[in-house]
């Protein structure tokens, strides 16, 4: 049917909070509301965020091109979206709540 419209996607806001240069990279339960991460990278040239976004797209089993830093680009707190993910799905996946 030509013209008809698509059901919209889920997707998810998650407020993460980055540690850089950990020893041992990967998803870390919760502190203050937002979901921890380690990462081995250090925050220079935008290679903190690209781990940031392997190390989300690893865990919750999504392509990387489905994990966005919409805001918080150059901080440790960042706004994460996560397409084709409801709240729910990502909070199972992460083994957290927000």
């Amino acid at each position: 049917m030509r013209g008809a419209a698509r059901m919209p996607e889920p997707s998810s806001r998650v407020t993460v909070r980055v540690i850089p240069r950990a020893a041992r990279p990967g998803v870390d339960g919760t502190r203050g509301g937002a979901v921890l991460v380690r990462i081995g990278a250090a925050p220079v040239d935008g290679a903190a965020n690209a781990e940031l976004i392997d190390t989300l797209s690893t865990a919750l089993g999504v392509p990387r091109r489905q994990v966005v830093v919409v805001s918080g680009a150059t901080a440790r707190l960042k706004t994460v979206r996560i397409e084709g993910l409801s709240d729910a799905d990502v909070q199972q996946r992460l083994g957290v709540r927000t």
